[in-house]
């Protein structure tokens, strides 16, 4: 299992480039996973189902379970929110895990910019960005800047700077990481 983040400001189109992104990496045979980081409360879950009814009356946690899909949802209340490492080591296996926000963590990034965003690249300032993907050319980048159009380029770069879940979740302070 291997992990790279997409990171960017609100608004560059990380979500829109990780809907091409995945099939792009599917038609090669890979497996993919997404995490993806929320600013804000959310829910999956649907008032008056069953599974939203169980929390509801105080269960901290629910697995809803079918023949073709299950999801587990945790209540966190007013504890601390689950950090990277935990939940890159909630993940089943796959080759390439794709970790949509958690730009200020240690994990390597492919930055998606968007000039129109008027928000300065993130790349100048956060070592753990591999590449970049934009709307722009960086002339002076450090790092490998490509079209933010075009998803093979983006894929190619995605399979050779991605890392191994272990060598990621070390870097994210889990010594003795074993995967």
């Amino acid at each position: 299992m291997r992990v790279i983040g997409l990171a960017g400001w609100s608004g560059a189109g990380k979500t829109t480039l990780l809907r091409r992104l995945i099939p792009a990496l599917t038609a090669r045979g890979l497996r993919i996973a997404t995490l993806k980081h929320a600013h804000h409360a959310f829910d999956v879950d649907q008032p008056g189902k069953d599974s939203y009814l169980h929390r509801e009356a105080g269960a901290s946690e629910v697995i809803v379970s079918s023949a073709r899909r299950w999801v587990q949802i945790h209540e966190v209340g007013e504890g601390p929110e689950a950090t990277l490492a935990a939940l890159l080591g909630r993940l089943g296996p796959c080759d390439i895990v794709l970790v949509e926000g958690f730009k200020r963590e240690a994990h390597p990034k492919l930055e998606v910019f968007r000039e129109a965003n008027g928000r300065p690249p993130l790349h100048p300032e956060d070592p753990r960005i591999v590449a970049v993907a934009s709307d722009v050319p960086f002339p002076d980048a450090a790092v490998p800047v490509l079209p933010l159009d075009d998803v093979e380029a983006i894929a190619a770069a995605v399979l050779a700077r991605a890392e191994p879940l272990r060598t990621v979740l070390e870097r994210l302070g889990v010594h003795g990481a074993t995967q």
